[in-house]
Order: structure tokens, then C-alpha cells, then sequence
């Protein structure tokens, strides 16, 4: 017999004491009064039924597996909300939603946490209303987690969690900050919309997404580089601007809907990516895109380095404007040369020889390079340093 009612006032131990009972939950538009708490299960003096339920112990660690599907449709929790240990004690409880926990469009006027719970099937919390603090920390979504329209008021704590499928924040909004620590995402992650109306910006050290050569990361670097704007940090949004790219690039690279591709459209889309190539030498790996002017640096000596060598080796022909030719060049010889061509500053008392092809069009290639690399690296630079 499931355990459902709409428009009504209804005491959290009640609702506790159906799912001790194994019914499944659906209320629809209903105020829960009380601290909905799982550990009050285990507490004596509050006189629930647990003979259906389904615990594990081990040692002073309980594992209470829920086995029916709950619904809290736009429904108002007036205290906590707790499926999770208590502080003191995090290790004492783990609580597993076996069916659907479905909390759409519901209020949170207290504390909600769902810390190391075990969501087996849809965790879908899209349109609530988070009051207070939401921890989900060390969470195990193995299914779909939707957290779309979800206005977190107070902080909204997800590290250590682990989304082992696809994870929509879409339109969200962190108004204290959100801590995505260690989190990894196995599945697709789509924080699109996503804003804090604070200037704070969320922690995200160790973040990780397993589909990040898919560009799934894109929308989550957005919205940090946006935080980081609004908060004046200014590096940590370039920071944020290059990863966005970089999974920009990943997401044109595969294309759309990559995943449902037959093996040969697999083919063809990648072979069609080849046209990329030139951003992501140039966009990505030359000039980072505006955000490491160091690279066009080390490129540039590079280049001066390797062509010095050239010059002063027996397949470089160069004249000299002066009485002081030698039949032998020294290293440092070639390094001036490849200096000033790279420079672009002019042939002055050493040039290459007109009757040598070779020499020229290295010299030529040179000249070019160093034009585009020195423009490159004044951009980068002014990009890098000139925000705000």
C-alpha cells in the first residue's frame, strides 16, 4: 500500500515510519513538519516498526537500503531534511536509494543532506529550493542526477561525489559558492546556465571528467570563468577561458551525437576533424589561446636556437658586407644571424648568399615566423595582464 497524500500537513514521522514500513512514497504539494531524519530509525524511544527494514551492520556502521521509489512533488520540508550521518560520526550511517528518489520543485527551509548516499536509480531534485546548506558530499549518483533550476541559497557541497552518469545543473544558481572537490564525472555534465549571484567562486580543485575529450567540461569552465569575473579574479577566469576552449575544440572535434555514430560515421567524423588541425597547433598548443604568452616564447627561442644551428653548419651559405670573411662560422655566428632574421631588424653585415636557395627560403621562413610569433606574443601578453 503506497504511502501518498497532496495538499496536507504531514509529520516527518509519519513519512518515516512508512518507508520503515517498505511503502513507497508519493505526496504531491504537501508541508512535512519535523526533522525528516533516517537516524531516528535506529533510535529506540521513537518507536518506529523497523522490521522490514533493510540494514546491514558492520561493526558501528549500518548500511539502510530503501527499496520503494519516493516522490516529494513541490512539496515544503519545514526542518531537516537528513538521509546521511550525523557530523559527529560520518562513518556511523550509509543510506542507499535503491528506486527513484524523486524531490522535484520541493522546498528545503532547513539543513538537506545526502552525504555518501547511494543513489541506484534517478536522483532528481530539478526546480527545489535549497534554504539552508545542501551537502551531497561523497554521493554516489550511478544514475542520472538532475539538479536543473535548483536555486542553492546556502552552500551547495558536492565534493568527493561521483557522478557515474549524466549529471544536468542546467539554470542553477550557487548563491553562497559550491565545492566540487575531487568530484569526477563519468557520464555527460552539463552546467549550462549556471550563475552565482554572489561573488564567490566555487572550489573545484582535482575536478575530473572522464568524457573531457568530448568537450563535456566545456559549460562547467564557463561558469567558473564567469564566477571568477564577477569576483574580480581575474587570472582563475583565463584559467577557466583556456579549459572552456580546449573543450570547445574537443566538441567540434567529435561532433554532435558522437556517441550513436556507427563505427564508419565514427571514421568520417574524425577524419573530417582534420580541418582543426591548424587551431589546435596554432590556437591551442602555439598561443594557448591568448592565455600562455610563455609558450610563444619558448617557441620563439626555439626556433632562433634551431636555425642558428643551421646557419653555422657546412649546409648554410652566408655573405659577409666586410673584409673580415671567414671560410668558418661559430655557433655564436649563426645565433646573430638567426637573431636578427628572426627580428626581422635587416641584413646587415652578414646575409645569405644569392646563389644559395636553400639558405634563403630558411631565412625567409624565418623572417615570417618571427613577424607572426612577436605579434602573437605582444597579444598574449596584453590579454594575460590587462584584465579588468
Amino acid at each position: 500500500m503506497p504511502f501518498q497524500s497532496q495538499n496536507q500537513r504531514i509529520s516527518a514521522g509519519e513519512i518515516l515510519q512508512a518507508i520503515a514500513g517498505g511503502a513507497e512514497i508519493i505526496l504531491h504539494r504537501c508541508t512535512i513538519t519535523g526533522r525528516l531524519d533516517a537516524n531516528r530509525l535506529f533510535i529506540k524511544n521513537e518507536g518506529f516498526d523497523c522490521s522490514s527494514l533493510d540494514v546491514g551492520v558492520s561493526g558501528d556502521k549500518r548500511t539502510l537500503t530503501l527499496g520503494q521509489k519516493m516522490t516529494f512533488d513541490s512539496c515544503r520540508f519545514e526542518d531537516d531534511v537528513l538521509f546521511a550521518p550525523p557530523w559527529d560520526n560520518p562513518d556511523q550511517l550509509v543510506v542507499i536509494f535503491a528506486e527513484d528518489a524523486v524531490f522535484n520543485s520541493s522546498v528545503f527551509c532547513g539543513q538537506a543532506r545526502f552525504s555518501k548516499t547511494i543513489f541506484r536509480s534517478l536522483a532528481s531534485f530539478n526546480g527545489c529550493r535549497f534554504e539552508r546548506i545542501a551537502a551531497f558530499r561523497s554521493a554516489n549518483f550511478r544514475a542520472q542526477a538532475k539538479f536543473q533550476t535548483v536555486a542553492f541559497k546556502g552552500y551547495g557541497l558536492f565534493n568527493d561525489a561521483v557522478f557515474g552518469s549524466d549529471a544536468g545543473f542546467t539554470n542553477s544558481c550557487f548563491s553562497k559558492g559550491g565545492n566540487f572537490t575531487n568530484v569526477r564525472f563519468e557520464g555527460r555534465a552539463d552546467f549550462a546556465g549556471v550563475y552565482s549571484e554572489s561573488k564567490s567562486v566555487p572550489v573545484y580543485e582535482s575536478v575530473r571528467f572522464a568524457r573531457r575529450l568530448y568537450g563535456d567540461d566545456e559549460t562547467f569552465w564557463r561558469f567558473i570563468k564567469q564566477a571568477s569575473q564577477e569576483a574580480g579574479y581575474y587570472q582563475l577566469a583565463g584559467e577557466s577561458f583556456y579549459n572552456e576552449r580546449c573543450a570547445h575544440f574537443w566538441r567540434k572535434f567529435r561532433g554532435p551525437n558522437y556517441d550513436k555514430l556507427t563505427p564508419r560515421q565514427k571514421i568520417s567524423s574524425t577524419l573530417k576533424g582534420i580541418r582543426l588541425l591548424p587551431e589546435l597547433i596554432f590556437g591551442r598548443w602555439l598561443f594557448g589561446y591568448g592565455e600562455r604568452p610563455v609558450r610563444v616564447l619558448v617557441a620563439s627561442v626555439l626556433i632562433i636556437f634551431v636555425c642558428g644551428l643551421f646557419y653555422c653548419s657546412p649546409y648554410a651559405e652566408l655573405s659577409y658586407r666586410t673584409d673580415l670573411a671567414t671560410t668558418s662560422r661559430s655557433f655564436m655566428d649563426g645565433l646573430y644571424f638567426s637573431t636578427i632574421t628572426f627580428t626581422t631588424l635587416g641584413f646587415g653585415d652578414m646575409y645569405p648568399a644569392y646563389d644559395h636557395l636553400l639558405t634563403r627560403c630558411i631565412a625567409m621562413a624565418e623572417a615570417v615566423s618571427g613577424a607572426c610569433l612577436m605579434a602573437l606574443f605582444v597579444v598574449a601578453l596584453s590579454k594575460r595582464y590587462s584584465r579588468g
